[in-house]
């Protein structure tokens, strides 16, 4: 009986070695920004020609040169607050695995000069949309925690009519 017990205790842990030993590490090298080009698996960095700074999908940071140095920061520059990371065209750093990709910084502002664009590039997620209408159609969202929603609505319903009087559809 003993012989038994230790045969299954010996499989059972010759069991759990196997199933150990097939699990996987995955090392997560950070998500790319919604902004980021879609069709890349492994990037580190992306040089944005337009603005001479690169991006470090890892840290989520900006990395451009002012003050006479490299720095590293969440958001661009004041100068280029307007910039638009959607529309501007993303230079995939494939070749490149370290941290301070500056280093070629002077191959990289050659090569992919600022208006540089290369192969049409679609962004990681959709560009968010944010107006008016997206208020008007989350009513789950606000109609919970927007209390004076029906006072708006009759306010917007009085200016509608007001509006459409004494003209025809369409005009102004």
């Amino acid at each position: 009986m003993k012989t038994i017990k230790l045969a299954i205790a010996g499989l059972f842990l010759l069991v759990a070695n196997a199933t150990q030993a097939q699990v996987s590490i995955n090392v997560n090298i950070g998500n790319p920004p919604a902004w980021g080009p879609a069709g890349y698996s492994e990037m580190e960095y992306y040089y944005l020609p337009d603005i001479e700074a690169y991006y470090d999908v890892r840290a989520a940071q900006f990395i451009y040169f002012g003050r006479g140095k490299w720095v590293r920061t969440t958001y661009l520059p004041r100068q280029y607050r307007n910039y638009d990371l959607y529309g501007g065209y993303k230079v995939v750093l494939t070749d490149y695995h370290g941290r301070t990709p500056y280093t070629y910084f002077d191959r990289h502002k050659v090569k992919y000069y600022r208006g540089y664009h290369g192969a049409p590039q679609r962004p990681y997620k959709p560009r968010p949309v944010y107006g008016y209408n997206d208020r008007r159609n989350d009513h789950k969202h606000y109609d919970k925690h927007d209390k004076h929603h029906n006072k708006h609505d009759k306010h917007d319903r009085h200016d509608d009519r007001h509006d459409d009087r004494g003209r025809g559809p369409g005009r102004r």
